[in-house]
């Protein structure tokens, strides 16, 4: 245990996720470490993300508008949606240049561990945005995790009477992988997910 702000600085970034109390020792004596510039640059640029960015209001995603740049993209489909669980999320997705329609930003997944339900989601925006009949196809690219599929597994319940194409990611083998390192659902769901080579 140290004294008075190192402690309090120590205990902040533990709360960090992914960041236990050993990183969270070393990151503290890393800052102590660099110049007073360094250090308020920080801590400006972190003032500055909590007064600036705010949640888009069409899709929920990170924006400095009220509306982030894919929701003002006209040449976007507005046909389909792609609902995730985090902004993150959003940015993974884009790095592969597939995807050209629009998304929706649950802010996380069903987790009744946690206390998280449906309507600790983003699921009322959602169906909003379904109830005009322009959406034609909804792609559910929530997390393969428990949680993740019990998200997509309710959306797809609740959506799939509304006469919206509802589709899910394909998973499987990562490339590069061995089949013999893969896990009993990563491989089944390879096989369930194959195609036709053609």
């Amino acid at each position: 245990m140290y004294e008075g702000a190192v402690q309090d600085l120590i205990d902040e970034l533990g709360r960090l996720p992914g960041v236990g109390p050993k990183s969270a020792q070393r990151i503290a004596f890393h800052l102590l470490a660099q110049d007073s510039a360094d250090v308020e640059r920080l801590a400006s640029v972190l003032r500055r993300v909590k007064d600036e960015i705010k949640f888009c209001r069409i899709c929920g995603n990170v924006s400095e508008a009220d509306e982030c740049r894919i929701c003002r993209d006209s040449r976007r489909d507005l046909t389909v949606i792609c609902v995730v669980e985090e902004p993150k999320d959003v940015v993974a997705i884009e790095r592969t240049r597939e995807f050209r329609g629009r998304y929706h930003v649950l802010g996380g997944a069903i987790s009744p561990i946690d206390g998280v339900g449906p309507d600790d989601l983003r699921v009322r925006e959602l169906l909003q945005r379904l109830s005009d009949g322009t959406v034609t196809e909804l792609i559910l690219a929530t997390d393969p995790n428990l949680e993740g599929e019990a998200t997509a597994t309710y959306l797809a319940r609740l959506i799939k009477p509304m006469g919206v194409t509802v589709s899910r990611l394909a998973s499987g083998l990562p490339v590069g992988g061995d089949l013999e390192y893969a896990d009993e659902v990563t491989l089944g769901r390879a096989f369930s997910g194959r195609r036709t080579v053609e």
